[in-house]
């Protein structure tokens, strides 16, 4: 596979153009250079799952730094004040800095489902829940860097499977690893696809997003409502309004 400073070299180089790609659209300079940051980070992602402690570290240091200053506008909207911002922010950093390390330490297995195409789209949810404010698309811009910063350490690993060897093209064992939708554990296969559909829930139903587009935020936002109604419909459940904005469920 490929080593540590290929994935930064190509990630960083990506981001680059991508974050002059977003200048040229039209995008103000510090997104464009938050973003190329980003995608040039995110190409140590799904390195995660190493068994060297290296990449975890690595990552969980910057994500911890970084994750409660991307959501600062966030916090400003709940109408925190400083002190309670300065907590919350602590308390992320730990659990950042040392839940997740221990977390992919304990329950991950290199090349695994970390390793996968849901993973990339659930990584690239997560930066869109993290990156506050109402413009979406500063906010699609910026989450899409990271999703394309794993998408490059994916594409050099599988090319990395390819070896040519005294004028003979050897394929390793590794091929297909990386760029998958599916592993031989199903256990896994099922909590990636869970995880997935649940931050993609939770991305459509954001609050910010939501008033911003005109809708009134009440458990959720309607869009995720008129989901959950229709998944409950083809359940063969049926919700009856109630007085008090409540529903009962009945078969």
């Amino acid at each position: 596979m490929a080593g540590f400073r290929t994935h930064m070299l190509v990630s960083t180089a990506t981001g680059a153009v991508y974050g002059a790609w977003g200048y040229a659209s039209g995008l103000p300079p510090p997104t464009c250079l938050l973003a190329g940051g980003l995608c040039s980070v995110a190409g140590m992602l799904p390195d995660l799952d190493s068994d060297s402690g290296r990449p975890v570290q690595e990552m969980s240091a910057f994500a911890a730094a970084v994750m409660p200053l991307l959501m600062l506008e966030r916090f400003d909207t709940l109408g925190w004040t400083r002190e309670t911002t300065v907590l919350v922010g602590a308390a992320l950093y730990l659990a950042v800095r040392f839940g997740v390390a221990e977390l992919f330490k304990r329950y991950t297995v290199h090349r695994g489902m970390w390793h996968s195409l849901p993973a990339c789209v659930a990584c690239g949810l997560v930066a869109f829940l993290v990156v506050s404010g109402q413009d979406l698309v500063v906010r699609a811009f910026k989450s899409a860097a990271v999703s394309l910063g794993f998408f490059t350490h994916l594409v050099l690993d599988e090319l990395w499977s390819f070896q040519l060897r005294s004028g003979r093209l050897n394929v390793k064992r590794s091929l297909g690893t990386a760029l998958k939708c599916f592993s031989r554990d199903r256990r896994a296969n099922l909590v990636t696809y869970a995880v997935t559909i649940l931050l993609a829930c939770l991305a459509v139903g954001d609050p910010m997003l939501m008033q911003h587009l005109g809708y009134e935020v009440r458990f959720g936002s309607q869009t995720a409502q008129q989901v959950l109604g229709r998944a409950l419909e083809l359940a063969g459940v049926h919700a009856h309004p109630q007085p008090d904005g409540g529903a009962t469920l009945q078969r």
